[in-house]
């Protein structure tokens, strides 16, 4: 007879926290969501976040509210949003870097991509492009490589820093290509192109969406993109596999998430807005826009992103020797 009272308690609980969870998904949101994006103002995830999830307010019925908490190359925000109420009005705008590069790269993040975080739905994805500045005497990829390996260890490369996309991108190429270039760390992104330009150093390896505007302004001369294919904002150039290095192929991609234990039928409404809003000519040009290619996916799609990607970038990490305690 207690059995039977129990099993009936037992069930009762599990209805009764069914049904809170139904109606509070029904209700979700009725207040604003607030998205942080672990990085500056400005920079290139938060351009990305601006051009979609205005959109995604609108078509959940309240505003999204982007908090900007850079630190740590994205660790800071990162964990701010693992640790958050899992109530889907703390969402992260997550990155290659946080999600990936940063768990190699740091000691501690303080978070686990996996554990910590629900995916909701990608973003995008964002190709990478090799430039040159206009005085290298190259205008494709075999007559770089032939002048790079006439000329060893006297071209640099710059990168946003350590063990960031463009510092794992140029270490790539190096070895794949078996060229002698040497790598030029800056403090960031606007610092390791305002290097390029200046000619502090020659060539870069960064996401389309930083470089695009210095190209299409004759500042640097693109060379090919690293996509598996072309990219619609840049056609006329070719992949790196058909230019002729077999293999290399690095993109970017960002991706929405909640913390651990969001209901699913939170994740659910959001990842609904999420595909509406990526499936739109508007928001799908304002991306391309800015170098970045509109990607939506299931939460286990996304989740099988990251988890097939950590690896990757680990080994990068490894090759390259970068580290940051």
């Amino acid at each position: 007879m207690k059995f039977h009272l129990l099993m009936w308690r037992w069930a009762s609980l599990v209805l009764v926290i069914a049904m809170t969870s139904t109606a509070f998904a029904q209700n979700y949101p009725d207040k604003p969501v607030r998205l942080v994006v672990p990085f500056p103002p400005g920079g290139g995830a938060d351009n990305l976040a601006r051009a979609v999830m205005p959109r995604v307010g609108e078509i959940l019925g309240q505003a999204i509210i982007i908090d900007n908490r850079p630190g740590a190359g994205g660790n800071v925000g990162s964990e701010s949003v693992a640790r958050a109420p899992a109530d889907g009005y703390t969402l992260l705008y997550g990155t290659n870097g946080t999600h990936g590069i940063n768990q190699a790269l740091y000691a501690k993040t303080g978070f686990d991509p996996l554990k910590d975080f629900a995916p909701v739905s990608r973003v995008s994805y964002i190709p990478a492009m090799l430039v040159v500045i206009p005085s290298v005497p190259a205008s494709n990829l075999k007559e770089l490589l032939g002048y790079l390996k006439a000329n060893p260890n006297k071209v640099s490369f710059s990168s946003a820093g350590n063990g960031t996309t463009s510092h794992m991108a140029g270490e790539m190429f190096k070895r794949m290509a078996g060229v002698d270039i040497q790598h030029v760390p800056y403090k960031g992104g606007g610092p390791a192109i305002t290097g390029l330009l200046g000619g502090e150093v020659q060539m870069m390896i960064d996401l389309t969406a930083n470089l695009s505007a210095q190209v299409k302004a004759g500042k640097l001369k693109a060379i090919a993109v690293t996509s598996a294919s072309r990219v619609p904002s840049f056609a006329e150039l070719p992949t790196m596999e058909e230019a002729g290095l077999a293999g290399f192929e690095i993109t970017a991609s960002d991706g929405i998430y909640a913390p651990a234990g969001t209901p699913r039928a939170v994740i659910d409404k959001l990842n609904a807005a999420m595909k509406q809003a990526l499936t739109e000519p508007a928001v799908i040009e304002r991306l391309a826009a800015r170098g970045a290619v509109a990607t939506y996916s299931t939460p286990e799609t996304q989740l099988q992103h990251i988890t097939k990607e950590l690896p990757i970038w680990a080994r990068l990490v490894k090759d390259a020797g970068a580290k940051v305690d």
